[in-house]
């Protein structure tokens, strides 16, 4: 009879999910969406243009995407584990680095390595996370959901922390923010560096795996416009409470209940997230995630904000989940580090034009509301073009 380790090798699912969800929640949570609390500071203190503060996400977008490029190939040579440790110290040494200078190309360089750093994790952590689901066919929805909804801890701890930091020490602080951000980060890798994680033959197969664009190409075009709308409401939106007049209590608010939220999504979704039907599940959470983006259209009133809040972020990471869903159902398990990369380079390359872009168009027009209802738009258009995706066909 075999042992009980090889028998189950991950007895406690949900718990080796959530030690792997510290990697997206360090490399995500802190890493790129943090950005968004210093920005306007870094803007003042720094005399950038929004075109320039919108390249800052550009180029972390950037190195998301060719991170992403190079993701299946690390893990097929040092393994999913591996991937996940490495990319997340590169994303907290990546953090000290923003607060260590104010010069533009040292930020830029920063900001390349945490892109770089949170597609290891994100991408070798999703292809585990998914293996550990697996091993409980009847809970897999909901434990992949678990990994998603991780960042949301590294959205809520930095919005109750940034905009005070910024408050207590003044205009100019904004590095003393980037280093409490690392500090941050640091605290979530070393679960991840700690704690051992068995790993199946899907990094050895993931090398000789193939992924065809074609079956897939609306459904990627969804995700890249996913990737560009998102962005921008994530880069712009603290910018924009602040410009209404909200100070610090506001902005932590707002930044905090996208990050309250996001822990909700494993439940609020399970179910949509076990539909088997293409592109369905995608369009219905792209969808609200759309609704939640538009709602600033119609004011900047504390509820109408909040609500934005709320509703964007309880399907903001339920998204990327439902991509992992949807590889789940549509390939064998040796496709999923090569197909999960692909969805991947999709969103990366979205996420990369979509903030310079507009921040662009906020310079031109001078006004970031048109910005922001474009930034809605393209997440519409993405939850309608989704829709078209049908079960990838499998090949005998």
């Amino acid at each position: 009879m075999p042992s009980p380790d090889v028998a189950n090798p991950y007895p406690h699912p949900a718990r080796l999910i959530l030690i792997l969800s510290m990697a997206p929640t360090a490399g995500l949570g802190i890493g790129r969406f943090a950005y968004a609390l210093v920005l306007p500071d870094m803007r003042d203190t720094l005399a950038w243009s929004y075109s320039a503060a919108g390249f800052m996400n550009t180029v972390n977008a950037a190195g998301y995407l060719a991170g992403a490029l190079l993701a299946s190939r690390m893990i097929a040579r040092f393994g999913m584990l591996a991937s996940v440790r490495w990319g997340t110290v590169a994303c907290v040494l990546s953090l000290a680095l923003c607060a260590l200078s104010g010069n533009f190309y040292v930020l830029t360089l920063a900001r390349l390595l945490a892109g770089i750093g949170a597609a290891a994790g994100f991408v070798g952590g999703g292809t585990l996370a998914a293996t550990i689901a697996q091993s409980r066919p009847e809970r897999a929805n909901f434990l992949l959901s678990l990994f998603y909804a991780g960042p949301g801890l590294g959205i809520l701890l930095s919005g109750l922390v940034a905009p005070f930091v910024l408050q207590g020490f003044g205009p100019g602080s904004w590095w003393i923010v980037w280093w409490a951000m690392a500090l941050l980060g640091a605290i979530m890798t070393i679960p991840v560096l700690l704690t051992p994680v068995h790993e199946s033959a899907v990094s050895t197969a993931a090398k000789a795996a193939k992924f065809a664009i074609a079956p897939v190409a609306i459904y990627l075009a969804g995700y890249f416009l996913f990737g560009a709308g998102y962005i921008a409401y994530m880069t712009f939106m603290i910018a924009y409470v602040r410009d209404a007049g909200g100070g610090a209590v506001a902005q932590s608010a707002f930044w905090s209940l996208i990050g309250l939220s996001a822990f909700v999504t494993p439940w609020v979704w399970r179910r949509v997230l076990a539909l088997d039907r293409g592109g369905l599940a995608t369009t219905i959470i792209l969808g609200v995630n759309a609704i939640g983006a538009a709602l600033p259209i119609f004011g900047q009133s504390v509820w109408l904000l909040g609500l934005s809040a709320l509703v964007f972020g309880v399907a903001f990471f339920a998204v990327v989940g439902s991509t992992t869903a949807f590889v789940r159902f549509n390939y064998p398990p040796q496709a999923w580090p090569v197909a999960i990369a692909a969805m991947t380079i999709s969103f990366g390359i979205g996420q990369t034009l979509g903030p310079i872009v507009v921040g662009a168009i906020t310079d031109a027009v001078g006004s970031l509301s048109f910005a922001l209802n474009l930034s809605a738009a393209m997440l519409a258009l993405g939850a309608v073009l989704s829709a078209f995706q049908r079960k990838v066909p499998q090949r005998l």
